[in-house]
């Protein structure tokens, strides 16, 4: 049964994916994926289902169908895709996130006093509005009712930023749950990169917790370096999902842990399933679903793997700089419309 409908499915007319006129594909069998027979598929199928049901193209409406009724998914995943080896000619990079937890309170205190704020009206995507320094320390906002939350670091805050998303425990027990809200249109400027080009560290020793501790130990040159990344992410606060589940993606579902990926959806359309062979001091090889976009997540080869919540999770993620291959897992027939006429 299974076989007739992979040949049905194989008949639908799937149009390419756009933007690809620049990237080298080539067709990989399953058997060429290292570690591919190791996986718990089944695990990486429930993470598809998050998603698969907002996928409205035509073409994945029976794949997604059918994932709802498998039990095997290890036969799903090789009977109804192909996996693809999509390339640009950059060196590939993998690296991972994570979703911060920050202690703060819904009013400014003596020791919350770093606001996290909503974004305003006149931001529109795209447009350049103004950068950190002014929001900051000219105090743009201030005053206007957009602040969500205070918090007690302002190196946290802007780790917080980098990630997009995060949760802040307030002194009652509760807790914030954040989404991304826009920026300001600025070009990020990383704090590490800055202090090595400052001569204050090598790259090598640069980490979140050298980066905090800096900042704390040269308060005055901690709030230049600070002031040096313009880029400025807003937020919004999320209520509708369980403390128990990952932050909301770019398709606004929550992730999961090891199994939601980064992606540039360029190369790689949002909602399939990916193969991550990352190489490293640790490698890692496992099923993912790309569940997510980030505006450093530029190529063909380029993915940031969640890693989960909390300062665990952000120790680890903060190691994960490491080169490997990925291969995007496509319904058959469109995995085959996108091949060079050669193969």
């Amino acid at each position: 049964m299974l076989r007739g409908l992979a040949i049905a499915l194989a008949l639908l007319a799937m149009p390419a994916h756009a933007g690809l006129s620049d990237a080298r594909i080539t067709l990989v069998p399953f058997d060429e994926l290292d570690g591919w027979e190791d996986d718990n598929h089944q695990d990486a199928l429930q993470v598809f289902l998050d998603t698969c049901r907002d996928l409205d193209e035509p073409q994945w409406k029976p794949i997604c169908a059918l994932a709802q009724t498998q039990s095997d998914g290890k036969a799903f995943f090789e009977l109804f895709f192909r996996p693809l080896l999509i390339e640009d000619g950059a060196t590939p990079l993998f690296t991972a996130y994570y979703e911060p937890e920050l202690r703060g309170s819904r009013f400014e205190t003596s020791t919350y006093r770093y606001p996290v704020y909503a974004k305003p009206s006149e931001v529109t995507s795209g447009q350049r509005w103004m950068p950190r320094r002014s929001i900051e320390e000219g105090g743009a906002l201030k005053g206007r009712g957009l602040e969500i939350a205070w918090v007690a670091d302002p190196v946290d805050l802007q780790f917080l930023q980098i990630q997009g998303s995060g949760r802040i425990r307030l002194p009652d027990g509760g807790s914030i749950r954040l989404g991304y809200g826009g920026s300001n249109g600025h070009t990020f400027r990383s704090l590490g990169k800055e202090l090595v080009r400052r001569g204050v560290y090598n790259e090598h020793q640069v980490s979140q917790a050298v980066i905090r501790n800096w900042v704390k130990r040269n308060p005055e040159a901690g709030h230049d370096l600070l002031m040096s990344n313009p880029s400025y992410v807003f937020f919004r606060k999320i209520g509708a999902v369980s403390a128990n589940k990952g932050p909301l993606g770019a398709m606004n579902r929550s992730i999961t842990a090891h199994r939601s990926v980064a992606v540039d959806p360029k190369y790689t359309p949002l909602g399939s399933p990916v193969w991550l062979e990352k190489d490293g001091a640790e490698p890692f090889r496992r099923l993912m679903v790309a569940q997510d976009t980030g505006s450093r997540v530029k190529g063909a080869q380029r993915a940031d793997i969640f890693w989960g919540t909390g300062d665990l999770a952000g120790k680890l993620a903060g190691k994960i700089k490491d080169q490997g291959r990925m291969y995007v897992l496509l319904p058959i027939q469109r995995a085959y419309a996108l091949l060079p006429e050669d193969q």
